[in-house]
């Protein structure tokens, strides 16, 4: 039997962070090409979630260190409840919730501002296997949202959300902006927002 001896350990140093995978290169696209090429496929990145109670200044700073618009809105079972985007949280919701209900942004939680699933429309995958880009920017252009969801309905007992489609990642790969009826947030905006008292 190998004796092994342990390794040496010293303190974490201040200001130390931690390695994340290198961004991946976004390949340009055309309107011709593949839908599934502009489509984050949730079997290939994890989905970023959120809790329904969640205040919506830790949705904001979730969606700021995760690089992403949008996190699903989930309970304990990974059940999808909703969505919430940048927009959501920096549009003008949070403005009429105080309005309606009183109290500060700081008493806003995600469930109250979230677009509920029953509301939610989604795109079924076997639509998207044989679509092209620009069937992709014209469902986003005639819906005015910023994304669209990618049902996978196999299994029918428990369909599942395969792939999320962005107006950002329309805009990184096709090289230019695309609009649609919805505003769109940077990081930037995003981190004022937080900033502020």
């Amino acid at each position: 039997m190998r004796t092994y001896t342990a390794l040496p350990m010293g303190s974490l140093p201040r200001r130390a962070t931690f390695s994340e995978p290198a961004p991946g290169r976004t390949p340009r696209v055309s309107l011709d090409d593949p839908a599934l090429d502009v489509m984050t496929d949730l079997k290939q990145v994890t989905a970023i979630t959120i809790d329904p109670e969640a205040a919506i200044e830790h949705a904001m700073r979730v969606m700021v260190r995760r690089n992403v618009r949008l996190l699903l809105v989930v309970n304990v079972d990974n059940e999808i409840l909703g969505l919430i985007t940048a927009t959501d949280l920096l549009g003008e919701k949070p403005v009429q919730y105080m309005h309606e209900h009183g109290g500060s942004r700081a008493d806003i939680q995600v469930r109250d501002l979230m677009t509920p699933h029953e509301r939610l429309e989604v795109i079924e995958f076997e639509a998207v296997r044989t679509a092209k880009v620009g069937h992709v920017l014209a469902t986003l252009r005639h819906s005015g949202r910023q994304h669209a969801l990618v049902l996978d309905a196999e299994e029918r007992d428990r369909p599942r959300v395969r792939g999320i489609f962005s107006t950002s990642q329309l805009s990184r790969q096709l090289g230019e902006a695309v609009q649609t009826g919805e505003v769109a947030y940077t990081f930037a905006e995003i981190e004022a927002a937080l900033a502020r008292p």
